[in-house]
């Protein structure tokens, strides 16, 4: 049956039943769960031509990307792309999939998520799950 993976260092309010939702109705092997999420660049980045000709310059840009909240749907068929007994990395799966035209889906969402990978978030998430308990369980 689809079944769902997430990362154990996490912290989050994502709302499963309508990603499960999504990830039905959309039908993709895989659905991801995705937020939008600044990068603040510290230099002025330049843009160059093919002749190394600057064409543009901003100054400390802020760029921003969907990045993966570490909250994955998957069909069973996805075990089809897993050698037993080989390591493979989240990201070499996805590319794998993609490249033998498997549909990966992205789900969008604003709900709240930290990632806890490092002792200062740890710290952080405590803090914030203490003071705000009953929006996790």
């Amino acid at each position: 049956e689809t079944f769902m993976v997430m990362n154990g260092d996490l912290l989050t309010t994502l709302n499963y039943s309508k990603m499960i939702a999504f990830h039905k109705k959309e039908k993709p092997i895989v659905t991801i769960a995705v937020q939008k999420r600044s990068v603040k660049v510290d230099f002025g980045v330049v843009k160059l031509n093919h002749s190394q000709e600057l064409v543009g310059y901003i100054e400390k840009p802020n760029l921003f990307y969907e990045v993966s909240m570490g909250v994955y749907i998957f069909e069973p068929k996805v075990l089809r792309y897993i050698a037993k007994g080989k390591k493979l990395d989240f990201p070499d799966l996805i590319n794998l999939l993609l490249k033998k035209g498997e549909r990966v889906c992205a789900y969008p969402s604003d709900d709240f998520w930290l990632d806890i990978g490092r002792p200062d978030d740890y710290a952080k998430a405590v803090e914030i799950f203490e003071k705000s308990k009953k929006k996790f369980l």
